[in-house]
């Protein structure tokens, strides 16, 4: 941990509020949770962390695929990173009580979103006035994962909860355990889990391997055999993961408010089930091939696995992550007039991520040396942040001011490092107002950001060069050539966002409200300063230090209605983004031209720039159901629909933008029993840009029956059995980088316990 004389400062400014507050029998009007998120009143959806806990363990988008508009940007089993109304990435930003996570998941779509689902409350995904509160930049929303980790109430007596969760399509494993209690006026939080999950089944032919085919049509047949080969292993290799989270809490509560601390550790180990490679090598082989004796057909199965068509074959791909978060929160009740309460927090965290490569066993054979003389590539993320929040509410107003600063180093060290340290520093300031007049209720948020982006960007001397004698020693050619020179740039953007939101009853059965916001967005420290080859993506990325701004000037309209049994939304959207960041790819044409120059500057991979241009996303959200009521429990019956349409002013489509879908639910209800089936009717996405491919639609049915069993008057157990993917279908989400070569699970079955006392 970092900045302790910060921490101890702190520390003992609050520890000494707290006595003078105990004297001056200040009461407490409402906890920090409470009186924040959880109490908004338009979030696009709050999940209650029961249905978490008692569901399958998932990455985190997949937990929220779901649902109405959220959708799922996976990388194998344990990557998946949301995405909100199509827009994803460092749009939608992912928060823990109210305080962004300071991961590397930014930095690479095979980056695990550093999260603990284990004992939380609820997940909300809010976008509005309100979320400007917490996070800049955040276009497409934030995700706020909620736990009571620093209880802001005391706990009543001690809750003991113990977890055992099995799953079918890869081998996994979960146990997880957590304790609360109220010892000596202190409260204690204390959670443990552990996730072990093996490679993950696929339904047969469901990877696909384009860059093959597209490679040498002379070798078809070849390809064809080595597609085979894959496919009907019926797992996908390298998609294993597992990980390791604990967490403490202390806190202290009384009339004048609260004030606690906590410490979180994460640790994993997962596969990346994808590598791209460029095509140097690969042409090599082609050639040699070529000049085979015709016999080497006979011989293909048995030197298949010495000449494939990847690199990386018989080579173990994997991460590890270490994530160390210390965090100190608080609240204070004035008796002043004008500020009545001050929610405070401080954030130390510590984040590292470690690409390495691994020899397999039996794949030590002479040839695949090179391969393996690479070191370990390391991504690492030093974050300190505080603020606060001060509320002006009187009886008939909610007025919130809030200042955050935050101070973010990142650096990428190792074989493949395709940035250069950065260095972000984030200043913000808001204002957020919440007004309930008559029939009509009024949210206006307003929040300023002062963002310093310090990078640099390498330049080889290897052009000055070029035109040396080609007889020179090669050795001597490129201890020679390969110095690099470092020119440094500091950007600096001011931005201001706004958002209002307007909330009116029609009737007694139909509701309208209405939402606009101007929010705006920096480029990210990967958007300026990206300049090397990102294998994740199979592809050679460049940023551009010249970005400005992006803006997304956005607007909602949604109808409500509940008469009895039925029930209804519409939500109609409409967000027109100037200078939307996108990473373009270049055309065959242009790749064909840098082969042809011996690969030029990009090693054999495609050439990915980041660009901007207007965008314009619109799209709608549609809901109908119908609860009806049984002798003995609930039915409730829904058809829901979301689409969104993603164009540049241009008319040509943004890449990698979410399709239509049609979900059915059917779920039942009676007293301690849960049944729940969701058919997800995914439709094809022929909306392309330049270079993609479709992907065919798919059809994902799950199932879960959950059941409580009361023990005694003080324990119960829940016992829950899941079903995903029941149908074994081959899907992809149109959004990944990997959609072809990491397919999504195939037939899922599972069982939890859970033993609460």
């Amino acid at each position: 941990m970092k900045n302790y004389k910060l921490v101890l400062l702190i520390l003992s400014t609050f520890i000494t509020n707290i006595l003078l507050a105990e004297e001056e029998e200040i009461i407490v009007t409402s906890s920090y949770i409470d009186a924040t998120l959880s109490t908004i009143e338009n979030p696009l959806h709050v999940v209650d962390g029961e249905d978490v806990t008692n569901g399958s363990t998932q990455s985190l988008g997949e937990i929220v695929d779901d649902l109405l508009g959220v959708a799922s940007s996976d990388f194998g089993y344990g990557v998946g990173q949301p995405v909100i109304r199509g827009m994803s990435g460092n749009r939608v930003k992912i928060l823990s009580n109210g305080m962004l996570i300071r991961d590397v998941s930014g930095l690479g779509p095979d980056h695990v979103n550093e999260i603990d689902l284990t004992n939380i409350q609820q997940i909300e995904i809010v976008r509005g006035p309100s979320s400007l509160l917490y996070s800049n930049g955040n276009i497409g929303g934030i995700i706020n994962i909620v736990d009571n980790t620093i209880a802001r109430k005391d706990f009543e007596g001690a809750k003991v909860s113990v977890g055992l969760e099995s799953q079918s399509v890869n081998d996994g494993d979960v146990y997880d355990f957590s304790y609360q209690n109220n010892i000596g006026g202190i409260n204690l939080s204390l959670s443990y889990k552990n996730s072990e999950f093996g490679e993950y089944d696929i339904p047969h032919g469901a990877v696909i391997h384009r860059e093959e085919e597209h490679h040498d049509e002379d070798e078809d047949h070849d390809e064809d055999e080595h597609d085979e080969h894959e496919e009907d292993m019926g797992y996908l290799a390298n998609s294993d993961f597992e990980s390791e989270s604990k967490k403490i809490g202390l806190s202290k509560t009384g009339d004048w408010g609260y004030f606690g601390m906590s410490s979180s550790k994460i640790e994993s180990a997962y596969g990346i089930p994808f590598h791209g490679e460029g095509h140097a090598d690969h042409d090599e082989h082609a050639h040699e091939d070529e000049d085979e004796d015709e016999d080497h057909d006979e011989d293909h199965d048995e030197d298949h696995d010495e000449e494939g068509h990847d690199d990386h074959e018989g080579e173990r791909i994997f991460a590890m992550t270490d994530s160390d978060v210390f965090t100190l929160e608080g609240s204070y009740n004035l008796a002043g007039s004008l500020v009545n309460k001050i929610d405070y927090f401080y954030r130390d965290s510590d984040y590292m991520l470690q690409e390495q490569h691994a020899e397999e066993e039996g794949h030590e054979e002479e040839g695949h040396d090179d391969h393996h003389d690479e070191g370990p590539t390391v991504f690492s993320n030093e974050a300190s942040e505080y603020g606060a929040i001060f509320h002006l509410t009187d009886d008939s107003v909610v007025q919130k001011f809030v200042f955050n600063m935050a101070d973010e180093d990142i650096s990428i060290i190792g074989h493949e490092a395709f940035m250069n340290p950065t260095d972000n520093e984030e200043n913000s300031f808001g204002y957020y107002l919440s007004s309930h007049r008559d029939n009509v209720h009024l949210d206006f948020g307003i929040r300023h950001d002062r963002i310093s982006r310090s990078g640099s960007l390498s330049h080889d001397d290897h052009d000055e060069h070029a035109h040396e004698d080609e007889d020179h020693d090669e050795d001597e050619h490129d201890e020679d050539e390969h110095e690099e020179e470092m020119e440094y740039f500091d950007r600096d953007f001011n931005n201001t966002s706004i958002s209002l939101s307007l909330g009116s009853e029609l009737s007694d059965n139909l509701d309208l409200s209405l939402g606009y916001s101007i929010v705006k967005r920096a480029p990210s420290a990967v958007e300026l300063f990206m300049d090397g080859p990102h294998l994740a993506t199979a592809r050679f990325e460049e940023g551009d230090i010249n970005l400005d701004t992006e803006t997304s000037n956005n607007i909602d309209i949604g109808l409500h209605y509940r008469n009895g049994d039925f029930y209804g939304e519409f939500t109609y959207f409409r967000n027109d983004v100037d200078d939307y960041i996108y990473l373009k790819d270049e055309t065959e044409e242009e790749h064909e031209e840098h082969e042809d120059e011996e690969h030029g500057d990009h090693e054999g991979l495609i050439l990915a720039e980041y660009m901007q241009r207007d965008a314009e996303l619109k799209g709608y959200e549609l809901e109908l159901g119908r609860v009806i009521e049984l002798e003995k429990g609930s039915l409730t019956l829904s058809f829901a629909r979301d689409s969104v349409k993603a164009e540049f002013n241009d008319g040509s489509y943004v890449p990698r933008m979410v399709p239509a879908r049609n979900i059915y639910t059917v779920s039942y209800a009676e007293d301690d029993l849960v049944a729940k089936l969701i058919f997800k009717d995914v439709q094809k996405q022929d909306d392309l840009a330049e270079g993609e491919y479709a992907t065919d639609g798919y059809q994902m049915l799950n199932l879960r029956l959950g059941k409580t069993y009361s023990l005694n008057n003080d324990s119960e157990l829940d016992i829950n059995v899941f079903a995903n993917n029941v149908l074994d279908e081959a899907a992809r989400n149109h959004s990944s980088f990997v959609k072809d070569e990491v397919p999504l699970p195939g037939r899922n079955y599972g069982l939890s316990f859970r033993l609460n006392f």
